[in-house]
């Protein structure tokens, strides 16, 4: 009788270790973040320039605008806009200019007096650094061994005794050129914005106070960068501060206007 004959079956194949083509490995978030500027530098005179042509402007315009006997009288309003314009970013840039000079010349006079105390003093500075840390939670050891370390390089010094005094980095101070032209230039823009409806059309005051109050809430809503609030949050608000001042301005230019007429 013969033997039925079980061909022979095949080895199984070594179980590798790579991972499968078809599985993708999520990747890795990079370490660290950024943060919005919070500190000055040009996006803030540049906003607030902006909303500040727009709204002083704007204004003036509707003041004139009321207070002459002709509301539409578009050369007297003008006038007053392109006079407001040229004002405003004036003075807004030399008050801008000062402003951060200052407060930059300030930050380096301390600056200058932290760095002479650590040449002079270097174990009551590190001491003093010593201290900060632990008040901030480090073990009294590494906060040694840090301020160890950062005094041994006296510009680290100085820079890190300066952010935790008095919140200063030596290396970032604010440049009073470039808020002074940022806040020439967006408070022209936007003084500009309310007077080109009066160079296209003499009755043109509602046109200038909707376009005016548009560009308020986007002004308003790009202000958020710098704070928690939403974006519609920022330019409801800007809208409703700029409508008042337009009719109160409006207002008070009527009762001028017929007093004086």
């Amino acid at each position: 009788m013969s033997q039925s004959m079980t061909p022979p079956q095949p080895e199984p194949s070594p179980v590798t270790a790579s991972t499968p083509p078809s599985v993708e490995t999520p990747e890795t978030p990079p370490i660290g973040h950024e943060h919005s500027d919070v500190s000055g530098g040009w996006l803030r005179p540049a906003v607030f320039g902006a909303m500040d042509g727009l709204v002083s402007n704007a204004a003036l315009i509707a003041g004139v605008a009321g207070g002459t006997q002709d509301a539409t009288d578009s050369n007297a309003v003008v006038l007053a806009g392109l006079a407001g314009l040229a004002a405003g970013a004036f003075s807004m840039a030399a008050g801008e200019y000062a402003s951060v000079a200052s407060q930059s010349e300030a930050a380096e006079r301390e600056i200058a007096k932290e760095r002479q105390e650590i040449l002079t003093n270097p174990e009551a500075e590190r001491a003093e650094l010593v201290e900060m840390l632990t008040e901030k939670g480090l073990d009294a050891e590494l906060a040694e061994e840090v301020a160890t370390q950062v005094h041994r390089n006296v510009d680290a010094a100085v820079a890190v005794h300066a952010m935790e005094e008095f919140g200063v980095d030596p290396d970032e101070l604010a440049s009073p050129t470039v808020a002074a032209v940022s806040s020439f230039l967006s408070f022209s823009l936007g003084a500009l914005v309310p007077v080109v409806p009066f160079l296209v059309d003499g009755d043109a005051l509602p046109w200038a106070i909707g376009l005016t109050l548009v560009a308020l809430f986007l002004c308003g809503a790009v202000v958020t960068r710098l704070t928690s609030r939403p974006w519609w949050f920022g330019g409801l608000r800007q809208v409703l501060l700029g409508g008042a001042a337009f009719v109160l301005t409006f207002w008070i230019g009527s009762l001028v206007g017929a007093g004086l007429g």
